[in-house]
């Protein structure tokens, strides 16, 4: 499966709030949910530096 790249989630996550669907459909709302919360988790994997944990200085 290919994953969306950031821009990709940001970009739906404008067009979601453009069209203002995601208040009006239960579906709709839930797969809002779902971009908006996979643009997080990959914005916070993007802004990692894995570079610090070199040597097991930490843990993911």
């Amino acid at each position: 499966m290919n994953d969306l790249t950031l821009t990709e989630l940001a970009t739906l996550i404008a067009v979601f709030e453009r069209a203002v669907v995601a208040d009006q459909d239960k579906d709709e709302q839930e797969m809002f949910e779902r971009i908006k919360l996979a643009h997080a988790e990959r914005l916070e994997l993007e802004s990692m530096d894995f570079d610090d944990c070199l040597g097991g200085a930490c843990k993911l």
